[in-house]
Order: structure tokens, then sequence, then C-alpha cells
């Protein structure tokens, strides 16, 4: 059966601007409901990061403190006091840089990104041109 003047196959242009209007729109709507999901998902992710590494920073703090002073301690009995010291404090400040560095480069990687949001809006972006043709 033949609907009118176009035929099965054919409908009006304006017709197919009004559809593609309307599924540019649904598609933006799901986009954007996509987003705020995974960036939800991604803040409660980085919170609850975030309370353990400062509960575990904190009891790691108080641990370094009782060894370093078990470490003057020891060593003070071989070498000069404030030598035991400085010692000890040198050792502690290489590996807490070291241990700073290596966190800092952490947070500045992508880990936080929301990446199947970005692969569907790439998706979204690739069928709306392909429609526009």
């Amino acid at each position: 059966m033949s609907n009118g003047i176009f035929g099965d196959q054919e409908r009006p242009l304006a017709s197919l601007f009004t559809e593609l209007t309307r599924e540019t729109a649904t598609l933006f709507r799901q986009e954007v409901q996509l987003a705020r999901t995974e960036l939800t998902e991604k803040v409660g992710q980085a919170g609850w990061g975030l309370a353990a590494t400062v509960a575990g920073g904190l009891l790691l703090f108080v641990a370094v403190q009782a060894l370093a002073a078990a470490a003057v301690l020891g060593l003070a009995s071989r070498i000069e006091p404030w030598q035991a010291a400085l010692l000890v404090g040198i050792a502690i400040s290489l590996v807490g840089g070291a241990v700073l560095a290596k966190g800092i480069a952490n947070l500045k990687g992508g880990n936080l990104a929301p990446r199947r949001t970005l692969e569907s809006l790439r998706e979204s972006t690739r069928w709306a041109k392909e429609r526009m043709r």
C-alpha cells in the first residue's frame, strides 16, 4: 500500500527533520542522564577512596613516628643522637617524597574520567553526522 504521493519509501523532508530533531533531543537527554549517573558513581568511588586514604595515612603517620623514634634511639647508641636523628629524618624524607610523587602522578591520570559517557558521545556524534547526510 502506498501512503500518498511519496510512496512507501519516501517521506517529506519536513517529516525527516522533525524525526531527526525528536531523536536528537531524546539522544541528548539520554546522554545527559548517562553522564549524570556515571559522574555520581565516580564521585562515590572518589569519596570512599579519599576517606580510606585519610584513615590509612593517619595510622601510618603514627606508626612512622614510633619507628623513627625507635631508629633514632637504636642509632644513638652507636653515633651522636643528633646524627642519628638526622639520618632517620633524611631516610624518611626520601621515602615520603617518593610516595608523594606517586600519589600526585595517580591523581593526574584519567582514572576519574567518565569513559562510557565520552565513548557514547563519540558514537552519538557519528550517528548524528550519518543521519544528516
